[in-house]
């Protein structure tokens, strides 16, 4: 090749490296023992030039090829210190300027050939150390079988250690059995502001860190006592001006012929800055940067070690705080002094707790989590929550602004050795959102069997798609009854889900969970499909019956603008006519009803679809939007019914009853409306309501809800003679 080209346009003379390759081969054999040929060492140390003229010139720069070369030196054997004193020299004199003439110039070539320099050192240095310690290692290994061979051999690597020892960039130092140093060499003098003749004075004991020196001398007793011949550890020193230095350690056993602890030989790198460096990374990795507090990763950490140590009997509590609104401070306000907010709140709930010793953390966002350790019970846990509160609640000047905030906070409180941290944050999180749920601005306890409940309840959420999928809804049927004839006019479709694991549901327990998570829309559908097969069944076995089948609206289907079509196309796909089908809507859904729901209420009249309001009398009504709506029944809240008694002990509250259900079904009749009375449970008020004028009644004194099967019986049985 006829250069050596670099990415910054600089070039290496292909002359000035074969000639410094060469003259460095000369002097490689001149200084010392070299195991190759001529031709060798020069084709070995041309490829080593190479790499170092490299490396001056790459972008970006590093020294570790230059470290790289001088560990290189070593596996070749060419480990005599005049070897790396000739090398390092060479390349300060010759690297730039019969190498790399025009580099010569570049702003740092200085820095990067002293750097180069301090590389092939230091990995000369580590690799011969690396060496001798793996030739010590040998040399003891073979020593009973032959103790000539062994004595020559470490009379040799006592030679070749001194040369290391003298000329090393890293400390070493010999101690006796007793901590004595006996010798020490200047790179070990250097790192610690002494003179090597101040060090051969001295103990390694009082070199030794206050917070190590147990754990220190306690290592060195198991060094010459011979548990160990080696050991390693990252330990700090003192210097003599009284600062710290951290250091990598490495120590060894050196022994007797006869096996008996001699001395021990440490080899010692300073990594202050490389240690500080890693502790500003953990910092800013366990702790959060807005506030300064422990973040999830160090709180987690703390309660694992809580746990995992804890004695019988001891206690452990959580208190886990939510900002109550505080998205709306960061809308309305921004994020800049949402933070500002953030970092006053942190500092009162660190100061609230200080005396105590609690950990506080921010968990993310705007919650925090307060870990009380070793408390009495929950009364203490309480306390402290009380305590966040009160911090929190104050009111908080952020610029020119005055904020106001305020917290909810769940509290678990439990035996430590009886939970786990996923656990524990499991209860504190549900708990929080009871207490946020119950009005914020408070705490609330863990309970168990609440939160068994509430378990359950997420379960059958889960589980109510799937269900939906799997055809595990059923319809049972309630009878409405005439109360002038006792002939049973209609029913009310009221849906059940038979649970593979809990049997029977009622509605009561999933319907809501429906409504809240939106799959009321298609159960409800499902519901209207079924009733219509149902009815259309029940028209064709007993035409002269004329039944209908009333079914429950959810609010959702009644806002839905496709409710005409979902309806038309149950009543044509069934065959049922229009008249025989029924569909109940709620009080609070109908009254008020404008725009397009309204315009549904009317469309789904025009087709022959009666409409009542279910529970009539429990909303706000306004009766006279009542003459607005297409309405043809409305049936009696279950409470008005249950008061009226029918016999001579009534009370004053039932005559109010009473007057209430005689006034709405004046109202009803007035409006032309049909009127329904629920939850009639007896003959007496069966009777009560028919002198009251009420057309049907509804409830377990007619029949409770059955399967479709039992309607078709009741069916047949009012068709049989007699």
């Amino acid at each position: 090749m006829a250069a050596l080209g670099d990415p910054g346009g600089h070039d290496a003379s292909w002359a000035g490296v074969q000639e410094f390759a060469a003259e460095w081969a000369r002097a490689v054999r001149r200084l010392g023992f070299v195991p190759l040929s001529a031709a060798e060492t020069e084709r070995l140390l041309y490829l080593h030039t190479v790499r170092l003229a490299e490396a001056l010139l790459a972008v970006p720069f590093s020294a570790r090829p230059a470290e790289e070369v001088g560990r290189a030196l070593i596996e070749a054997h060419l480990t005599d210190p005049a070897v790396l004193d000739w090398s390092v020299a060479a390349l300060g004199d010759g690297l730039l300027t019969r190498m790399l003439p025009d580099a010569a110039h570049v702003a740092d070539s200085a820095e990067r050939v002293a750097a180069l320099q301090g590389g092939l050192a230091a990995g000369f240095a580590r690799a011969l150390r690396d060496r001798t310690f793996a030739q010590q290692e040998r040399i003891a290994r073979s020593a009973w079988q032959a103790r000539d061979e062994v004595e020559q051999a470490l009379r040799d690597s006592e030679a070749r250690f001194r040369a290391v020892f003298t000329g090393a960039a890293i400390g070493i130092g010999i101690a006796g059995i007793d901590g004595r140093i006996i010798d020490v060499n200047q790179a070990f003098a250097d790192m610690l502001g002494y003179s090597t003749d101040e060090l051969r004075q001295i103990n390694v004991a009082a070199l030794f860190h206050p917070d190590d020196a147990a754990g220190m001398w306690e290592l060195y007793q198991e060094l010459i006592e011979g548990k160990h011949d080696t050991a390693r550890v990252e330990k700090r020193y003192y210097r003599k001006d009284g600062t710290v230095v951290w250091t990598d350690l490495a120590v060894s056993l050196v022994r007797h012929d006869d096996g008996r602890p001699r001395f021990t030989v440490a080899m010692i790198e300073d990594i202050t800055q490389r240690y500080e460096l890693q502790q500003r990374l953990r910092f800013q990795a366990l702790h959060d940067p807005l506030t300064g507090l422990p973040n999830r990763t160090l709180f987690f950490e703390t309660l694992g070690t809580v746990l995992d140590t804890a004695r019988p009997g001891r206690r452990v509590g959580v208190c886990f705080l939510d900002l109550d609104g505080f998205k709306a401070v960061n809308d309305s306000l921004g994020h800049d002094l949402g933070d500002r907010l953030l970092v006053v709140i942190a500092r009162r709930l660190a100061e609230c707790v200080a005396a105590s010793g609690h950990l506080v953390a921010r968990m993310g966002g705007d919650e925090f989590v307060i870990l009380v350790d070793g408390g009495l019970g929950i009364d203490d846990v309480a306390a402290v929550a009380e305590a966040a509160l009160a911090a929190v609640s104050a009111p908080v000047a952020v610029g020119d602004k005055q904020l106001a905030v305020s917290a909810s906070v769940g509290v678990v409180e439990c035996p430590a050795d009886q939970t786990s941290a996923s656990e524990l944050m499991k209860a504190a999180d549900t708990t929080l959102y009871w207490a946020k749920a119950e009005g914020r601005g408070r705490w609330a306890v863990y309970d168990p069997e609440r939160s068994a409940r509430d378990i359950a309840r997420s379960e059958l959420v889960a589980g109510l798609p799937a269900a939906l999928e799997r055809g595990e809804f059923v319809l049972h049927y309630q009878p409405i009854v005439s109360l002038l004839g006792g002939t049973m006019l209609a029913v009310e479709a009221l849906v059940r889900w038979q649970h593979p694991e809990l049997g029977l549901i009622g509605p009561d327990r999933f319907i809501g969970l429906a409504e809240e998570t939106g799959l009321i829309v298609r159960l409800g559908e499902w519901v209207l499909r079924r009733a219509c097969h149902d009815a259309e069944a029940w028209r064709r076995q007993f035409p002269q019956a004329r039944l209908v089948v009333s079914v429950n609206l959810a609010a959702r289907q009644a806002d839905d603008p496709a409710i005409v079509d979902v309806v038309a196309d149950a009543l044509e796909c069934s065959g049922l006519p229009a008249d025989l089908l029924q569909l109940e809507l709620t009080e609070s859904a109908v009254m008020g009803t404008a725009g397009e729901p309204l315009r549904s209420l009317h469309r789904l009249a025009a087709l022959g679809v009666r409409l009542a309001i279910d529970d009539f009398g429990t909303g706000y009504s306004n009766l006279a939007y009542l003459r607005r709506l297409p309405i043809h029944c409305l049936k009696l809240a279950g409470p008005f019914v249950e008061g009226i008694r029918g016999d001579s002990s009534e009370l004053s509250a039932d005559h109010r009853d009473e007057r209430i259900v005689d006034a709405l079904v004046r109202l009803a009749h007035a409006l032309e409306l049909w009127v329904t009375a629920e939850a009639v449970e007896t003959g007496a008020q069966a009777e009560r309501l028919r002198s009251l004028r009420c057309d049907t009644g509804q409830g377990r004194f007619f029949g409770a809800p059955a399967p479709a099967d039992e309607i078709t019986a009741r069916l047949r049985a009012a068709e049989e003679p007699g």
